[in-house]
């Protein structure tokens, strides 16, 4: 194990599969020399070169098309979006080609695309640049949709992304970027829709995706100070999304809570939450409840932004509330 940034830990990942595959390339806005907006490409020119780091111009969806035109004659693009809001660009290409490529060809041609970007509000980053819209791609057939929280998790499931043979969008808190953590040295992977359970308890389970992750197990350490047992699941991956961890810990809990930033109508929490009374309503104690971001346009202004996110405070008071149902 070393310590490694989010970031650190992804490129590891990327280095060491570029370095045995040649089919491996990656394409986006500043990649190249410049090693991207987040580092996210840092020193893999200078290995690599400008045919296997190739940055480009604006035009999102000019370059999603090519490289899915690329990944159908068997090379393996990475496409980094710096921000995820720009994808949307390409909505088109993703949807319509990527998604169904493999239905539509009854499985001759495969579409090993990655597709990677920044998520998540904070920094005053304002509405272009503050989406997460991972619920839109899990309800789209084809994609698989990742959502790590923690560096081992992100270096781990990034190699995996690399390896599948179907589109993956690889989608990374800005919060959590630079947050360091142990990662264990050498090549692994982490299957897709496998949870992990990042804290454990007995009265109540909190599934946290991505930034709200690491907020919710500090809550609940505090919570434990006044024997309050919760336990806290990272789904790590929307789609495949792993509901047997979750029913099973709800089986023990009796409770659930849902913790999310991205929107609350149709969102990733109704999903479990239907998911849950579907397959598990007779273990359930008491209603579940659905914590969210705020159903606005993201705004700029740091007092605005902060009051529009689940913060600490609002995961405490839901989880009190909950367990005095």
């Amino acid at each position: 194990m070393r310590e490694l940034t989010y970031v650190e830990a992804t490129l590891e990942a990327l280095d060491s599969a570029m370095a045995r595959d040649p089919s491996i390339f990656v394409v986006g806005e500043g990649i190249g020399e410049r090693g991207g907006n987040f580092n996210t490409t840092v020193g893999l020119y200078e290995k690599y070169g400008p045919e296997r780091l190739c940055d480009t111009p604006i035009s999102e969806r000019g370059f999603v098309g090519m490289c899915a035109g690329a990944a159908m004659t068997g090379t393996r693009p990475v496409v980094d979006f710096m921000f995820l809001d720009f994808i949307l660009d390409a909505f088109g290409e993703l949807v319509n080609q990527i998604a169904k490529m493999q239905y539509m060809s009854s499985g001759r041609l495969k579409m090993p695309i990655l597709l990677r970007g920044a998520i998540g509000i904070g920094h005053s980053a304002a509405t272009h640049h503050s989406g997460s819209y991972y619920p839109i791609f899990a309800h789209l057939p084809g994609f698989r949709v990742v959502v790590p929280a923690i560096p081992s998790d992100a270096k781990g499931l990034f190699a995996t992304a690399l390896q599948s043979d179907d589109p993956v969008l690889f989608l990374e808190h800005k919060s959590l970027l630079f947050n360091r953590g142990d990662v264990p040295e050498g090549d692994y992977t982490i299957p897709f829709g496998q949870a992990r359970i990042a804290r454990e308890g007995s009265d109540c389970t909190l599934v946290a995706i991505g930034s709200m992750v690491d907020k919710s197990v500090s809550v609940c350490d505090k919570l434990a100070e006044d024997g309050i047992s919760a336990e806290v699941i990272d789904p790590r991956t929307i789609a495949p999304l792993d509901m047997a961890t979750v029913l099973e810990s709800v089986n023990k809990t009796g409770r659930l809570i849902i913790v999310d930033e991205t929107f609350q109508p149709c969102g990733v929490g109704a999903e479990i939450a239907a998911q849950v009374i579907d397959q598990g309503f007779d273990d359930l104690d008491a209603p579940i409840r659905r914590l969210n971001g705020a159903h606005v346009p993201t705004p700029y202004s740091p007092p605005l932004e902060l009051a529009i996110v689940p913060e600490s405070d609002d995961i405490e008071q839901c989880v009190r509330d909950l367990l005095a149902e």
